[in-house]
């Protein structure tokens, strides 16, 4: 004859409760909508590495993208090539930087240190975690974008040209080398891409208008000198549309040339 153990109901419940209970943890921990994107805005809180904690200045930020990310260390801006796996890594390969003299100079240097190579994700619903292969950490929390830069008082690097519907990279011969400044005093300055320039500029409303272009007497030659050719021609056809979203500048003439220009410095 087989025999029956009385276990109490209660007792009995206790672990289907508990592995309900569990299922419903499982569930809430992995919706979607309990956790951030991984692309977005981001404010570092701090870094820890090597058993310390490096608490972030206010300015230091990541702005995640699709393929890039732009960003501050805390006083000099930054731009990174990113290339994520999945939800679960990204590797981020250095690009430009600014190189102004700060105060808080071992935060930046450990900082930029951090901020490359294969970085695995943590996602919380409050914090993105970077993590290194040695265990040193970026903490992040949510952060709203960055304002749309100034026009005046920016230094723009031209990245693209246009011409109707076609937007064409500047080569990468070129690239970096044509960049100019609005100042408040209604003068403009910069490099076409070889020659060193200055020009009026007037801002009316929506519309930027070059004077006469004055510029040093360097040849030119190979992309650098076909940018400079065309942002010359640019300058020189009269009023010109702009247009600023985040970091980015357009300027378009009535004939659809115009170009494209990233502000040079995330400093904000």
């Amino acid at each position: 004859m087989r025999t029956h153990r009385h276990v109490p109901i209660g007792l009995a419940l206790v672990p289907a409760l508990a592995l309900a209970l569990a299922a419903c943890g499982q569930s809430v921990e992995s919706g979607s909508g309990m956790l951030p994107e991984v692309t977005g805005s981001w404010a570092v809180e701090s870094l820890t590495s090597g058993g310390r904690t490096l608490h972030a200045p206010g300015t230091a930020r990541v702005d995640l993208a699709e393929r890039e990310a732009t960003g501050n260390y805390g006083c000099n801006g930054f731009q990174a090539a990113v290339v994520f796996t999945g939800t679960s890594a990204v590797t981020v390969t250095p690009g430009a930087t600014t190189a102004m003299a700060c105060e808080d100079i071992e935060f930046e240097t450990e900082f930029a240190k951090l901020f490359k190579g294969r970085l695995t994700i943590d996602r919380g619903p409050d914090r993105l975690t970077l993590k290194t292969a040695d265990g040193s950490t970026i903490a992040m929390t949510p952060k709203p974008p960055a304002p749309d830069a100034p026009l005046t008082a920016t230094e723009w690097t031209v990245d693209s040209l246009i011409s109707g519907a076609t937007v064409s990279s500047v080569p990468a011969e070129a690239a970096g080398k044509a960049r100019f400044t609005l100042a408040a005093d209604g003068t403009a300055s910069g490099v076409l891409g070889c020659n060193r320039f200055s020009a009026k500029a007037t801002v009316e409303g929506s519309t930027l208008t070059f004077g006469p272009v004055t510029s040093t007497r360097m040849a030119c030659e190979g992309p650098a000198g076909e940018v400079e050719r065309a942002l010359t021609d640019l300058f020189g056809s009269g009023p010109l549309t702009w247009k600023i979203k985040d970091r980015a500048l357009t300027l378009t003439a009535p004939d659809g040339k115009g170009l494209t220009a990233r502000a040079a410095s995330a400093v904000e």
